[in-house]
């Protein structure tokens, strides 16, 4: 079972449309994908809109796990509990904050204002995250994202020594912009095994983790229905 919750496609700074990533992700033997484009306050209705309609689509036709969510990227620290919740509101099914990697300039304070935010499911290639921060994750039931996208990784072990020790729980997302970025069996074993992760963490993270992430997003589709 492959399953991906950080994607994007052409709505931000993907390659191809949201249908088509599904797709090429279904040929790749993907139980679920989340579309998570980046997104500001001036798109976040429309970005939510176009892929929650290609989602809906995808899970009728083709049977796939399609989740609509979204990317804050880059936002004033401050704001980022706000945009969650209005995100939420809009119809995201699932919210990934751009943590604080060493790849790109993040405003500092980034990846506490995302673990303080009821609305935030995933931080992201967080850097050089906290002892603090990943029992805060931990307490709040939020998700660390390990990453296979070049620069982001580069503290993937970092953050798995610093989360497996809180108790925080852990994903691997390909942060996908192409088909290539795509995850297959291999890449994510490699990936964890490079991050210092053993048979029973990979378990774990690639199996436990996401079957408990989608049955919380399940549980929280029900109670709004």
């Amino acid at each position: 079972m492959l399953y991906d919750f950080h994607t994007h496609s052409f709505l931000s700074d993907g390659v191809l449309s949201p249908i088509e990533l599904i797709r090429r992700a279904i040929v790749r033997g993907y139980s679920a994908i989340a579309i998570t484009d980046h997104v500001g306050v001036g798109s976040l209705s429309r970005v939510i809109k176009e892929v929650s309609d290609d989602c809906a689509f995808a899970r009728a036709y083709w049977g796939i796990m399609a989740i609509p969510g979204v990317e804050l990227t880059h936002l004033p620290a401050k704001a980022i509990p706000e945009v969650a919740h209005k995100a939420k509101e809009l119809g995201a099914w699932l919210v990934v904050v751009h943590g604080e990697t060493l790849a790109e300039p993040v405003e500092s304070g980034t990846n506490l204002a995302a673990l303080q935010s009821p609305h935030v499911d995933i931080l992201a290639h967080p850097g050089l995250i906290t002892p603090e921060q990943a029992a805060l994750a931990a307490e709040r039931e939020i998700f660390i994202e390990l990453t296979t996208r070049k620069g982001h990784s580069a503290t993937n072990a970092y953050v798995a020594s610093v989360c497996l020790k809180a108790k925080a729980r852990l994903l691997l997302n390909s942060d996908a912009h192409h088909e290539g970025d795509l995850l297959s069996p291999i890449l994510a074993t490699t990936t964890l095994v490079a991050a210092g992760l053993s048979s029973a963490e990979h378990h774990l993270i690639l199996d436990e983790n996401p079957r408990l992430l989608l049955q919380r997003l399940s549980r929280r589709l029900s109670a709004s229905a």
